[in-house]
């Protein structure tokens, strides 16, 4: 009996070290990351019009950066530099109320520093000036979106061209391999499907970052229109206590 159990025993063991050495000797399980995934749909959906779609992004996002700077850095605060040259011109010290509007950054100061140089040559002609300079900082700030709209456009196109590219390989293949089987069609298909995909997910980015854009836009100018009414009132109220 204690034969039998010594054989079965090593019997065992025997059988558990092969198991041992053949899990080591097997190949690893490679773990996919999210980039690697990504990686290889880019290299299968085409790399000529996985490229495409992928400058459109990097280029989208840099004028979208770009406007996101400049469009912060244009939001001041307007009741703040308003209030100031309110003072300044309470006392009468038009100089004051244009260093006050030259030193502070921004279209709205840039608009009322056109209004106040311009102070002395009457009211019609402050209000020329707001409403000219007014539309040239308008259009400063509105520069560029039409590069991101251009990306937001490109994209899904070059994701559309690459699917019709897709079906025409597609279509090469069964007409060189006779057969209409799933394997022969599954590479054509599988371009057709990625380059789609890609190009629609890059016009959904910058598409958010381009409504971003217009609200930020759509503030400023808000903002714009309210100080100039207000300097308009500034510059009468000076009129009327000081040159009537």
């Amino acid at each position: 009996m204690k034969k039998v159990l010594t054989k079965a025993f090593l019997g065992f063991c025997a059988l558990g070290t092969s198991v041992v050495v053949f899990a080591q000797d097997a190949a690893p399980v490679v773990e996919t990351g999210f980039h690697q995934a990504l990686k290889v749909k880019f290299i299968e959906g085409s790399a000529d019009f996985m490229s495409s779609i992928a400058i459109a992004l990097i280029l989208g996002l840099a004028f979208a950066l770009e406007r996101i700077i400049y469009l912060n850095l244009a939001d001041t605060n307007a009741s703040k530099l308003l209030k100031g040259i309110e003072a300044a011109l309470d006392k009468g010290d038009i100089e004051a109320a244009k260093n006050i509007a030259r030193d502070t950054r921004g279209p709205i100061a840039s608009i009322a520093y056109q209004g106040l140089i311009r102070i002395d040559q009457g009211i019609d002609v402050v209000e020329k000036s707001i409403v000219s300079y007014g539309g040239v900082q308008g259009g400063l700030l509105e520069k560029n979106l039409s590069w991101i709209t251009l990306f937001i456009a490109m994209a899904p196109s070059l994701g559309f061209l690459g699917t019709v590219v897709g079906m025409v390989m597609a279509f090469d293949k069964i007409e060189q391999v006779g057969d209409i089987s799933p394997t022969v069609v599954a590479g054509g298909m599988k371009v057709a499907l990625i380059t789609t995909i890609g190009g629609l997910v890059v016009a959904l980015i910058l598409q958010v970052f381009y409504n971003y854009l217009l609200s930020k836009l759509e503030a400023i100018l808000n903002k714009m229109e309210d100080a100039s009414i207000t300097l308009l009132d500034l510059v009468i109220k000076y009129d009327v206590k000081y040159k009537k």
